[in-house]
């Protein structure tokens, strides 16, 4: 089995409704994604990149802009089930501001089995994707 990493960054708010903590209060991260992949030794990822590559990495980098930096990037990520990030979402809509709902709280956690699954759907041989919020602090999602 070969593996490759690939790791992107992005500039993104949130809160987390109901949090006993500081994090309660809206505030921002840069955030660093880091998705990997694995492939069986000598077989493409996917058909038509070379064999001796799990997928070539500038391909990897922009499937990654795509699907995780372009939507969120300087975005407010929010749950639309929570009345308050729903209210500040739609305002910050009306304005033209940028905004992305998750489906639930905006953890990192949550944030990186939410990648998994968009990045899986693709389809990409994903493994694991981690979520660091600074830069001792991460959370991995792998499947079972």
């Amino acid at each position: 089995m070969l593996s490759i990493t690939k790791t992107v960054t992005f500039d993104a708010a949130h809160l987390l409704t109901g949090h006993p903590g500081q994090c309660r209060n809206l505030h921002g991260h840069t955030y660093r994604v880091t998705v990997e992949l694995s492939a069986p030794a000598r077989t493409a990822a996917i058909p038509g990149d070379p064999e001796d590559m799990v997928l070539d990495f500038k391909r990897l980098k922009g499937i990654l802009r795509e699907l995780i930096v372009e939507p969120c990037d300087h975005a407010f990520l929010h749950d639309p089930a929570s009345p308050v990030e729903a209210d500040i979402a739609g305002v910050l809509a009306r304005h033209g501001l940028r905004v992305y709902a998750l489906p639930g709280r905006t953890t990192s956690e949550n944030l990186a089995q939410h990648f998994f699954r968009k990045l899986a759907a693709y389809p990409l041989p994903v493994t694991a994707v981690t979520v660091a919020e600074t830069p001792d602090s991460t959370a991995t999602y792998r499947e079972p």
